[in-house]
């Protein structure tokens, strides 16, 4: 360490070497460091460089908003690029920022609101699914039945009917890993390159086929034009598109995945559910924009299973810039740790925080902004598709819970992996029976 580094004012922290990586021992190592040294944590990691861990909810909120400028990416996302290329998640400054632009248009709500159908459809298949399984008496994978739907939704709003005639004209979806296979090593790496071949000849066929008024993801992207009015190369749109299937059905299916468990394991949450969804979708033809805006307690629910559950459970930075986080300086090169599974379960911003409650996020006069709650990251690099994904498990919740009673087959609190993502270790399984 150089003697200007020592003169930092630095928070708290052990003094030996620490080990931080994207896995169980590092959420361990992490909340023990709060528990001993509190919110803000300083560790020289065993290459030598610092690194911080933030768990103030203020410090968090400005490093990810006001400050954003002063930090990149950090440690971990060399897998994530590996997978999905320089997409939205990965890409820093100007390429960042250029496809932020033109990729933002695309998720406006009317746009979202277009795509209400196709979460309908896809509804109908998962319901005639699970009558079947009622019927025979079997049980429901809801791990797998979360999944399957989240990457159906989200393959048809990207390639609309180029989903049926060029990605399962044959039968099988060349996707499916992507849901059926939770790990993130080389060999779905591969994978996923081989998938590129495919959608590279998708997108070939759609910049020289003739103009259709088919709306889908695809056809937004290819109408893109940056400032100067140049669109996406086919290679930045491979790693767009790649970005938006993988991270635009994870997030929802294991969200969905513990809503389902969560809702099983508290009846009195599932009658209101079933209540919300019978006042305001009591057909689906009722089904606007504004009805399932209205389902507030809905809402509630899917935030207090992210709260508990966020998608993405630690998130990185690294400045680039001198900063400062309260009484303390930030050197250029500082790495940065922020968990929102840690930050949403301590106990001085979240009373009782092991407990299930979607009360929590009830309407108040209390500004939402000063809850430290972010699945979906904040700023900036909040997520894009984050509309989309609240209103495709509202439509699934709506249409589902109210015909579909699930019993969890174990009860057990589930184990968790954490890659990546958050998920739960094992499938969960539940008996359907219809209402």
């Amino acid at each position: 360490m150089t003697s200007a580094l020592q003169n930092f004012r630095r928070p708290p922290g052990p003094t030996e070497p620490v080990t931080l990586g994207i896995d169980p021992e590092t959420l361990t190592t992490l909340q023990e460091l709060q528990q001993e040294y509190g919110d803000m944590v300083s560790l020289t990691k065993p290459n030598g460089r610092v690194a911080y861990f933030i768990n103030d909810a203020a410090e968090v909120r400005r490093i990810l908003t006001r400050r954003h400028s002063k930090y990149r990416k950090g440690p971990g996302f060399e897998r994530v690029k590996m997978l999905l290329g320089n997409g939205l998640i990965v890409s820093d400054g100007e390429v960042w920022r250029r496809a932020r632009r033109m990729i933002q248009p695309a998720f406006s709500r009317q746009n979202v609101h277009r795509l209400m159908q196709v979460m309908v459809e896809c509804c109908d298949r998962r319901a005639v699914q699970w009558a079947g399984l009622a019927a025979n008496s079997e049980q429901c994978n809801i791990t797998a039945e979360t999944s399957d739907f989240a990457l159906e939704l989200i393959l048809i709003s990207i390639f609309g009917s180029d989903y049926e005639t060029r990605i399962v004209a044959e039968g099988d979806n060349p996707f499916d890993f992507l849901s059926r296979d939770s790990t993130r090593d080389l060999s779905v790496v591969m994978k996923v390159r081989h998938l590129r071949d495919l959608l590279l000849s998708i997108i070939e066929a759609r910049r020289t086929g003739s103009d259709s008024d088919e709306f889908d993801f695809l056809s937004m992207y290819l109408q893109a034009t940056d400032k100067g009015g140049q669109p996406f190369s086919n290679a930045e749109l491979l790693d767009e598109l790649m970005t938006l299937i993988v991270a635009g059905f994870e997030t929802s299916a294991n969200t969905l995945n513990w809503v389902w468990y969560l809702i099983a394991k508290h009846p009195d949450v599932e009658t209101k559910l079933i209540a919300e969804a019978e006042e305001y979708l009591p057909s689906v033809s009722a089904m606007n924009a504004d009805s399932l805006s209205a389902m507030q307690y809905t809402q509630q629910v899917l935030e207090e299973a992210l709260r508990l559950y966020p998608p993405v459970w630690l998130f990185t930075r690294r400045s680039h810039e001198d900063d400062e986080l309260d009484d303390f300086d930030v050197a250029p090169e500082t790495d940065i740790y922020l968990s929102p599974f840690i930050l949403h379960r301590t106990e001085h911003y979240w009373p009782d925080p092991e407990q299930f409650d979607p009360d929590r996020f009830a309407v108040t006069d209390k500004p939402k902004k000063d809850r430290p709650f972010f699945p979906f990251s904040l700023g900036p690099r909040r997520c894009v598709g984050e509309y989309f994904s609240f209103l495709e498990m509202k439509v699934h919740l709506g249409l589902l819970l109210p015909r579909f009673h699930m019993q969890l087959v174990d009860d057990s609190q589930p184990a968790l992996e954490l890659g990546i993502n958050l998920r739960a270790a094992k499938d969960i399984f539940m008996k359907p029976t219809e209402r």
